[in-house]
């Protein structure tokens, strides 16, 4: 076995390795479909190895050579279809189609053409370099802008180049009077071996993307609390640090919700019940909070929003009504005589202030709307001296905005 005849086995098992890695990493990717494009992609091209290596020991030599041809392109706008798929520039079946039958109908043409002039090199080589570039333009285009989509950008886009690159090598080295000789060239072992480096290269850095992609919907999934569906203590905090970077010079609120008498809730109705005033609770600050803001479920019954570029004043508005729709909220599992409340403590804080030190001022107020009874809203002082709460009294039969201040 000659060296072209080596890496053309090499880039059959590369090639087949990557389609099974891909089938496998579709079933954990939520970008299953774009998986499912690069596992065929790698898959279809992996049979052009073979049909290079039946071209040199065959008879059918015109067949196989054409079949060459059509399975590496095929595998590549597979390539381009999965690339499409994961950064939003799908491609039209019908044109990928096209695409395939006219660039092979043009390898027919060019096959009795003398091989190693520049009208055969390239025309032979151009179609490879026109799908790769456009994967390279669709990754690009895309809104994504993470470093690892723009190392792929640029690979593709060496890629393309390396085709064309590879016609000049055809033109210069010789790539042997027919295509049976091929493979005894010293074109055919340059066009080889670089192809397997980027074979590996390409295949790599897509498994990256999509790897990535894993790792961050695992890390997703470990920062969410299962039950609420809001954020967990570790989620809001990393919420809350990504928020604040967006407005580096602003003044922020943070809230401390508890559900009062929770423990009873428990006790009397069960686990179940205790879970559906968490569920309900959740929906509603959810939904009542701004697309801005961040919401966690910090503890069993406590919660936190944090309203980024907003005064304590707000944030204190914002808890009134939030107290007030949650008397309203209709548990089917308790009896409508029953009441849900909850308490709410409001701290205010800079960008560069700790979050801990503001997580601990609206503890400390919302100790104060607890030990005032529960039910109620309670702010703490920017002076953060430890007796220091300024209250925001709530009744419990008062309408939003109807407070006292102590």
């Amino acid at each position: 076995m000659n060296g072209t005849a080596f890496f053309l086995a090499v880039n059959f098992i590369i090639a087949i390795s990557f389609s099974l890695v891909f089938g496998v990493v579709s079933t954990r990717s939520r970008s299953r479909t774009s998986a499912l494009w690069f596992a065929a992609g790698f898959a279809v091209a992996s049979l052009s190895a073979l049909c290079e290596l039946l071209v040199a020991y065959t008879n059918l030599t015109r067949f196989w050579a054409i079949a060459a041809f059509a399975t590496v392109l095929a595998g590549m706008i597979l390539l381009r279809g999965g690339i499409g798929e994961h950064y939003g520039r799908k491609i039209d079946p019908l044109k990928a189609i096209c695409f395939l039958v006219s660039g092979t109908v043009l390898d027919v043409l060019i096959y009795d053409l003398p091989r190693g002039t520049a009208l055969h090199a390239f025309s032979y080589q151009a179609p490879f370099a026109l799908v790769i570039f456009t994967s390279a333009v669709a990754v690009y285009s895309s809104t994504r802008r993470l470093m690892i989509d723009r190392a792929l950008g640029f690979l593709l886009l060496v890629t393309s180049l390396h085709f064309l690159a590879k016609a000049g090598v055809a033109i210069l080295a010789g790539a042997g009077s027919n295509a049976k000789d091929y493979i005894h060239t010293n074109y055919g072992l340059i066009s080889q071996s670089s192809t397997a480096v980027l074979v590996v290269a390409v295949g790599l850095m897509l498994l990256s993307v999509l790897v990535l992609e894993i790792m961050a919907d695992e890390r997703s999934n470990s920062e969410k609390d299962s039950l609420s569906g809001l954020a967990n203590r570790r989620g809001f905090e990393n919420g809350v640090k990504a928020a604040i970077t967006l407005a580096p010079n602003e003044r922020h609120a943070l809230i401390l919700c508890d559900l009062d008498h929770f423990k009873r809730i428990n006790d009397t109705y069960g686990h179940h019940g205790g879970d559906m005033v968490i569920q309900a609770f959740s929906d509603l600050l959810r939904a009542s909070a701004a697309t801005s803001a961040v919401v966690g479920r910090i503890g069993g019954e406590e919660f936190a929003v944090f309203m980024p570029n907003s005064t304590s004043e707000i944030a204190a508005l914002f808890a009134q009504n939030l107290r007030s729709r949650t008397m309203g909220l209709a548990i089917s599992v308790l009896p409508s005589s029953l009441t849900v409340t909850a308490s709410f403590g409001v701290a205010e804080f800079a960008t560069g202030e700790k979050l801990d030190i503001a997580m601990r001022d609206a503890d400390a107020a919302l100790y104060e709307a607890k030990r005032s009874g529960r039910n109620c809203v309670r702010q703490a002082r920017q002076a953060r001296e430890p007796a220091a709460i300024k209250a925001i009294k709530i009744n419990a039969g008062a309408e939003p905005g109807d407070f006292e201040t102590r």
